[in-house]
């Protein structure tokens, strides 16, 4: 039996599986399938669209024209022989909190159907898009029609079963010849009572967390294939595991050279306790810097929080912030800070006004003016996904009655809030060291740090991609900056690629 992995690349609000992610889907299906006695091949979304749409060949960007990210993230694998003596195809689809990325689309419902519709093979559907899936923010889930999928399934695993199926499927990083962050699952579900009326994870899984040696194990296992770059990411609040500092104190321990250890989620309300301060200083402590707590804010206005059942208060978020940057703000040796907070701010939300927006910026300004950092704000439009509270309530209704405010309401968090406190985390004249270059925009560079939501940097000049390079920042734009490149690109360390399918199919 030849099955082939198809990641098409996942998006959650507790997990991350975008590249340079690798996301933790394919990883426990492949151990899932070696444990069965089977092998796995591990394919992307790219290498099926290089095949389908570009007749298999790479053609390098010309000096006026951008890296073609729809093709960026590729295994180098034979397509058409896999596909033709694959007996089984498993799609990891599913994106529930949208994004732009700098360097990989996750593929959709619509492109999978057209690109499979002629394979024969028995066909199976996985991942978040069980619950629904939509690329673009503001939108309800794709709508398409499944009927070639033999089964539509989660294939969930208990944590019981992912201590073994992690380390088994921890293989497919060898089949894959590029950098990758591993995210790494800590909990699932929600630990509140009752989730964010948006929000999926609660309708997925109840809530429950790993034992701290079986996360510890699952990294050294990585680690021991030669990966360096990790991210505790995959659940809803890393503060809310009871076994903190004895995973990132382990992983230090077992991993002594890793390079990128990193968390996300976090809720503020959790950082407002002794045992909150503990925990930040041990991230400080154990992680690397450039690291962020991703605040689930959404909204600053009471009215809002309590409709849409949110996890805090403006005040709770606040002081929350002062604590991270009274331990955090210190920078690492690459130029950031050890460790800051970031925050979401949700705009489609049940009783959502123009009052919204003026309380937002209030906060916001008031935390700018009280001299704190935010290593970024993220912004998006509410989707609604079927079977969460918001759609219970109304859903898409409160999306359409302010829409045409939000982007005036974006970029005016942008201007006025972005911009001064990005100069503050990044000033002109400071030296950012180990930028990964991504891809190219006409003579323009791209890159940024290996971890989470790291800064873009706009470099002049079409330098060697896939490298590590110091810059000097020269200027602030919305969303990135620019900067000159002060060194020579040099090889970033990376694990052993060895694809699969040669043997494969010729067992």
């Amino acid at each position: 039996m030849v099955t082939l992995i198809i990641d098409c690349y996942t998006d959650e609000p507790a997990g991350l599986g975008v590249p340079p992610y690798l996301g933790t889907y394919p990883r426990y299906l492949a151990g899932h399938l070696r444990e069965q006695g089977e092998d796995s091949i591990y394919l992307t979304i790219d290498d099926l669209r290089l095949w389908r749409y570009y007749g298999g060949k790479i053609k390098d960007p010309k000096p006026h024209e951008s890296t073609n990210i729809r093709v960026y993230n590729l295994t180098h694998q034979d397509v058409p022989a896999l596909l033709a003596i694959a007996d089984r195809i498993v799609v990891n689809l599913g994106v529930h909190t949208p994004g732009k990325y700098l360097s990989a689309i996750p593929g959709t419902l619509h492109e999978i159907n057209e690109i499979l519709k002629d394979v024969d093979a028995e066909k199976i559907l996985t991942g978040p898009a069980f619950f629904g899936t939509a690329l673009e923010g503001g939108k309800i889930a794709e709508r398409e029609d499944l009927s070639q999928f033999k089964e539509v399934k989660l294939m969930k695993f208990s944590f019981d079963e992912i201590k073994r199926l992690s380390i088994a499927g921890a293989s497919v990083l060898g089949q894959i010849p590029d950098m990758r962050i591993i995210e790494i699952e800590t909990a699932r579900g929600c630990s509140r009572a009752i989730g964010c009326a948006f929000c999926t994870e609660p309708i997925k899984s109840k809530f429950e967390y790993r034992e701290a040696k079986d996360v510890i194990s699952e990294v050294k296992a990585f680690y021991d294939l030669g990966a360096r770059y990790f991210r505790l990411g995959k659940q809803a609040c890393f503060y809310s595991y009871p076994h903190c500092q004895e995973v990132l104190k382990g992983i230090r321990d077992a991993c002594p050279d890793i390079e990128v250890l990193h968390i996300d989620n976090v809720d503020p309300v959790m950082v407002n306790t002794s045992r909150g301060e503990r925990i930040t200083q041990d991230i400080v402590k154990y992680c690397t810097e450039g690291n962020i707590a991703a605040f689930g804010v959404e909204s600053f206005d009471q009215a809002v929080i309590d409709a849409n059942h949110l996890n805090t208060t403006p005040e709770r978020t606040y002081n929350a912030i002062k604590i991270i940057n009274k331990y955090g703000a210190d920078r690492g040796p690459n130029g950031l800070p050890k460790f800051l907070p970031g925050i979401n701010i949700l705009f489609g939300l049940k009783d959502e006004s123009r009052r919204t927006h003026e309380l937002n910026m209030q906060w916001l300004q008031k935390i700018l003016d009280d001299n704190l950092m935010l290593r970024r704000i993220n912004i998006r439009q509410v989707n609604v996904f079927p079977g969460t509270k918001l759609a219970e309530m109304g859903g898409i209704k409160f999306l359409k009655r302010n829409k045409s405010y939000y982007f005036r309401w974006r970029r005016d968090i942008r201007e006025k809030i972005d911009m001064p406190n990005f100069k503050r985390v990044v000033p002109i004249g400071h030296i950012l060291k180990d930028i990964y270059t991504e891809t190219y925009d006409g003579k323009l560079t791209f890159g940024r740090h290996i971890g989470s939501y790291p800064i873009i940097v706009g470099i002049p000049g079409r330098l060697l991609l896939k490298k590590l390079v110091d810059v000097k920042v020269t200027a602030h734009m919305l969303r990135s900056i620019t900067a000159e490149a002060i060194s020579q690109p040099r090889d970033i360390k990376l694990h052993e690629y060895t694809p699969l399918e040669v043997s494969l199919a010729s067992s």
